[in-house]
């Protein structure tokens, strides 16, 4: 058995996954609270673990590494009893025993990983701002993405998008967003023009390699194939669309970029359900570089910091918000869930 502390959150975060519409990953994480002992390295290391085990989502590093077993192929009889396959919970358990003890080093390798799922329905959340800012600049926007995983939200453009009875976006694109939209749908007219698209992450992931892709697959919850087919049509995008992305700590990236930025294009500097996982100090750097450089803003090439974040971590909700420059004028223009499955128009 786990200590009380990291048995405490398993269940908030299989509660968390009842919310988020996970029975599955709910039901593995409180049978983990029972399997997981001091037999393994893996158990061992869980239940000593030295950091807040809620903040590093412990539970999800555990939960993603049985989950790469089943995707990757390694282990059958585990993925016997995943979804779309039915188990009860004496099967589930009696394979997730076995993968603990057969798989032991692996599982704890995929411990050292902070869970990276690359929302890309959080797009959705995200375009009628990238829109906003298009149309009141009226020029090319040069993307930077800060907390960029894999990049693939560097791609916005690329997919189709339906809010009611509203369209957006490319008919033909294999990544296809409908949110269900409360109350009336965002304004979608305007033209948007890409200059650049660049990220960076701390630890980027790299869907060109293998090993990278089945890392980033293996945090989308088993019983959700539809977040699982996204993210592959995502992925299929990036062989066609170039962007880069390095390997940089945020603030860094954030203030070579506005030093390097375009002329002629409107810079947008954009993160999504990251902020609260970043350092005061790092957090302070970037608001410093921004309000600096928005001090020689001009019409020509304007500065925007669009952002889906909770304002508060009381929210059930996290607020699109743009702040934009010349001028620093700070708007929030909608209510979205976390995982971008609705959003309520408010700009």
């Amino acid at each position: 058995m786990i200590p009380e502390e990291i048995a405490r959150h398993f269940e908030q975060q299989a509660q968390a996954c009842d919310t988020l519409g996970s029975p599955f990953t709910a039901r593995l994480c409180r049978l983990l609270v029972e399997l997981v002992d001091d037999t393994t390295r893996t158990g061992r290391r869980v239940g000593s673990w030295p950091g807040n085990p809620r903040a590093d989502a412990l539970a999800l590093r555990l939960c993603g590494g049985l989950h790469a077993l089943v995707l990757s192929g390694d282990d059958r009889r585990l993925a016997a009893a995943y979804p779309p396959n039915v188990a009860d919970d004496e099967r589930l358990a009696e394979a997730v025993s076995q993968a603990l003890a057969e798989h032991d080093i692996r599982l704890l390798r995929a411990l050292d990983s902070a869970p990276q799922t690359n929302e890309i329905a959080r797009s959705a959340m995200l375009l009628p701002g990238f829109l906003k800012v298009a149309i009141e600049t009226g020029l090319p926007l040069a993307l930077c993405e800060i907390g960029a995983s894999a990049g693939l939200n560097l791609l916005f453009d690329r997919f189709h998008y339906r809010y009611g009875d509203a369209q957006w976006g490319d008919e033909a694109s294999p990544v296809r967003l409908s949110p269900e939209t409360r109350g009336a749908p965002p304004p979608l007219s305007g033209r948007l023009e890409i200059a650049e698209r660049n990220g960076c992450d701390i630890t980027p992931i790299e869907v060109a390699k293998e090993a990278d892709r089945l890392r980033l697959r293996s945090y989308v919850w088993p019983d959700q194939a539809m977040r699982l087919a996204r993210l592959d049509a995502a992925i299929s995008l990036t062989a066609s669309v170039p962007f880069t992305l390095a390997k940089a700590d945020a603030a860094a990236f954030v203030r070579q970029t506005l030093a390097d930025r375009p002329k002629h294009a409107a810079l947008v500097i954009y993160h999504s359900i990251m902020w609260q996982y970043m350092p005061r100090d790092t957090k302070d750097a970037v608001l410093a570089a921004l309000a600096e450089a928005g001090e020689g803003a001009t019409g020509e090439a304007p500065i925007a910091r669009l952002r889906m974040e909770p304002r508060d971590p009381n929210d059930g909700w996290a607020t699109l918000s743009v702040t934009t420059w010349p001028g620093g004028e700070t708007r929030r223009l909608a209510k979205c869930d976390f995982h971008g499955r609705w959003i309520e128009w408010t700009g």
